[in-house]
């Protein structure tokens, strides 16, 4: 458990370390930069995203579940992953024109031209990067990532105030993509093998194309509304959706990104050691869930003032747009470790076709009510997050034995915690709702009352985190009472 611990110390600290410089590189490039301007890169980035899912051809998951891995096996990853990766970096450079043509911008092309180049690269720190994990050593991640958000930001905001609008942020993020292959391939161990090889990519091969299929028909989900919008609404709508899912994306960094990729390999160990992962999956969601589902209830009511201030007075139109999202993840955040677990089983191919299934779905649930605007488009969202619960639960309960009966004992406690965090948030919200004149100390005030009532809540229901916590904070304790005392 100690592993577990200091791996899920180093993933969180990558995820807080650089979060300032994120959020910092936000708010100024929101100010620099249009409607118009943002909503190009982010169509440009679904593009580039979803070739990304296809690029990692789940060479990363298959180095995770593999029960004894040889220089062999890693060699053919190496060789899966660089065959893939410039294919579809190939492939992103020729479609280019027609995306442009498509959403009538050719800056859409250019953008995508340049994130062209982060596929030439990443393949060789990407195997390295799927070994880390593996074994649970999230210290180089950890590096990898504070390099890389440094070389984002720094060259991202250079070129934004010299004027270059859009590229500005493809610049920035290839400049984060180097650095994150130039930390990989600094930490890469002695003997790990540094060629790829022919030898065993039939097993690569054969456990990507299910593998992948995960991650593919999961970007298209997670970029159906940009996509969608994009065409039937245009370029500014699409950066406000954008903007109100900025706060599912803060979730996702305060959360989501520290914990879920130390899930798999957790998952994986279990199910190596016990034959099963359903002990280790019902832990996950209790601890992800008690944090979860209160910060995501936090961020919808103070969608106001962190809009605010993150984006500035011509984003705030969002706000109702971002609650709705927030609402919609709190349901997804009971299925978002299903694949992790599936994978970790060694079922790619179950894996593959829940993902399918739920991404169809969301899909679907988008088309039927974009129509009605950007609301609608969100509310289809809220509805796709219900159904695809009921289809993760029915696969889980099918591949792994995970009942609704486990799933109801691991989220209980964390519902009372999120009632009992909710309360006092909603009288503050009932009584002072956050506005342009009071949105500051609004936010300080209900963030210090979260954070009290959440640990109150935590303690007082007798949550599995709370001894964790407890543990954290007497070893924090530890290091800085010998520091304090004078010799």
């Amino acid at each position: 458990m100690s592993k577990l611990r200091k791996s899920l110390v180093f993933s969180m600290a990558d995820t807080y370390v650089g979060l300032p410089l994120q959020i910092i590189g936000t708010m100024l490039l929101s100010r620099l930069l249009t409607p118009a301007e943002t909503g190009v890169f982010a169509v440009a980035a679904v593009f580039s995203a979803f070739a990304s899912t296809f690029r990692d051809f789940g060479v990363g998951d298959y180095l995770i579940q593999e029960a004894e891995l040889t220089d062999t096996k890693l060699r053919a990853a190496l060789t899966v992953n660089i065959i893939i990766s410039w294919f579809m970096g190939l492939m992103l450079f020729v479609l280019a024109p027609l995306a442009a043509s498509f959403y009538r911008h050719p800056g859409i092309a250019d953008v995508m031209r340049v994130q062209c180049l982060s596929f030439l690269l990443i393949p060789f720190g990407a195997v390295t990067m799927g070994y880390f994990r593996r074994e649970l050593n999230f210290r180089p991640i950890f590096m990898a990532g504070l390099f890389s958000n440094i070389a984002s930001f720094v060259v991202g905001a250079a070129c934004a105030l010299q004027g270059q609008a859009y590229m500005s942020l493809a610049w920035g993020a290839l400049a984060g993509v180097v650095a994150t292959v130039g930390t990989a391939l600094w930490f890469r161990p002695r003997d790990f093998p540094q060629w790829p090889g022919l030898e065993g990519i039939g097993p690569v091969f054969h456990f990507g194309k299910f593998a992948s299929g995960v991650n593919i028909f999961g970007q298209m989900g997670r970029g159906a509304p940009e996509m969608i919008i994009g065409r039937a609404q245009g370029l500014a709508e699409v950066a406000l959706f954008s903007r109100a899912g900025g706060l599912v994306e803060l979730f996702n960094r305060l959360v989501l990104r520290g914990v879920v990729p130390v899930c798999q390999p957790y998952f994986a160990k279990g199910h190596r050691e016990q034959g099963s992962v359903v002990q280790g999956y019902g832990l996950s969601l209790s601890f992800l869930t008690a944090v979860g589902w209160p910060v995501l209830m936090f961020l919808a009511l103070a969608s106001f003032p962190v809009l605010r201030i993150l984006y500035g007075v011509q984003w705030v139109a969002a706000v109702g747009l971002a609650q709705v999202l927030c609402a919609a993840m709190a349901i997804e955040l009971v299925h978002y470790l299903s694949k992790e677990a599936l994978l970790a089983a060694g079922e790619a191919r179950r894996a593959s076709e829940l993902q399918v299934l739920t991404q169809v779905v969301r899909v679907l649930g988008l088309l039927g009510v974009v129509p009605f605007g950007l609301m609608g488009a969100c509310w289809g969202m809220l509805g796709a997050a219900a159904v695809g619960l009921l289809i993760s639960q029915r696969a889980m309960g099918q591949v792994v034995g995970w009942r609704w009966a486990d799933l109801i004992t691991s989220c209980r406690p964390s519902a009372l915690v999120t009632l009992g965090t909710a309360l006092p948030l909603g009288l503050l919200y009932g009584l002072v709702s956050p506005g342009e004149h009071n949105y500051i100390w609004w936010l300080a005030a209900a963030s210090v009352l979260f954070a009290v009532t959440w640990l109150v809540s935590l303690r007082a229901v007798g949550h599995p985190a709370w001894p964790e916590l407890a543990t954290i904070a007497k070893r924090l304790r530890a290091r800085v009472r010998p520091a304090s005392v004078l010799p």
